[in-house]
């Protein structure tokens, strides 16, 4: 293990048979400037749980200043990695771009959930400006068999007010699911989702969902059974309600 910086690794005991590893950002939180890479390897026959101590801030830039978060995951023949961070919560003037690399084996059982927060609710914070940028590339035995590139921008706040982006809701999650046989899970998967989710089989033993919610709360209400249910495991004690 390499850690440095003020990101940081912990390894709480576990009764699941599986290691689990919650990273933490000492800062506080991610800004204009700063760089954070996660690097983390399940090997063969080998099961890794990665979660976050806290939910992680995006906070105000300066002009012209992005913060990058680079994520390498990597999955030996006959291992499992779940991939759980608690929600990401988007404050205004955020300028963020993230992004994450997985490399599975063919056998391999990957699941990875990334939740967002745009400001917090409870507390008035609204989200007028400001940048957020995902981009996911999975490759199963060197090929790319999954690729999504995610955006939003200016007023993000009026663009999750659009119908046709989340009508409103201030909170969304997006999940994948790779493993031998995920096609049976698709249906389980969109019932746990609810109205407000769906579901696809996107490629040969791949799911991915996307669910949206009114605020962190209900996300992780909705979010939790669907967890469980692809992992197979509980959720991270950190997840806790």
């Amino acid at each position: 293990m390499h850690q440095a910086g003020s990101l940081k690794a912990l390894f709480p005991a576990s009764r699941q048979g599986i290691l689990n590893a919650v990273f933490l950002n000492t800062s506080g939180g991610v800004t204009g400037g700063d760089r954070f890479q996660i690097t983390a390897k399940a090997e063969e026959d080998a099961a890794l749980m990665v979660t976050s101590q806290a939910a992680e801030r995006l906070y105000r830039a300066q002009p012209d200043e992005t913060g990058r978060v680079s994520v390498s995951l990597q999955v030996a023949p006959g291992g499992r990695l779940d991939w759980l961070p608690q929600e990401t919560i988007l404050f205004d003037g955020a300028q963020v771009a993230r992004d994450f690399r997985v490399d599975l084996a063919p056998d391999a059982r990957f699941l990875a959930v990334e939740p967002l927060v745009s400001g917090r609710l409870a507390m008035g914070e609204l989200v007028h400006s400001g940048s957020l940028s995902d981009s996911w590339r999975v490759r199963k035995a060197g090929k790319l068999t999954f690729a999504d590139n995610f955006r939003l921008s200016g007023d993000i706040d009026a663009q999750l007010a659009r119908p046709g982006v989340a009508e409103g809701c201030r909170a969304l999650a997006s999940v994948l699911f790779a493993a031998p046989g995920a096609e049976a899970l698709l249906a389980p998967l969109r019932e746990a989702l609810g109205p407000l989710g769906g579901a696809s089989l996107v490629a040969e033993d791949l799911l991915f969902a996307r669910i949206l919610a009114e605020d962190g709360y209900m996300l992780r209400r909705r979010l939790i059974p669907a967890l469980v249910q692809l992992s197979g495991q509980d959720i991270p004690r950190t997840w806790t309600l």
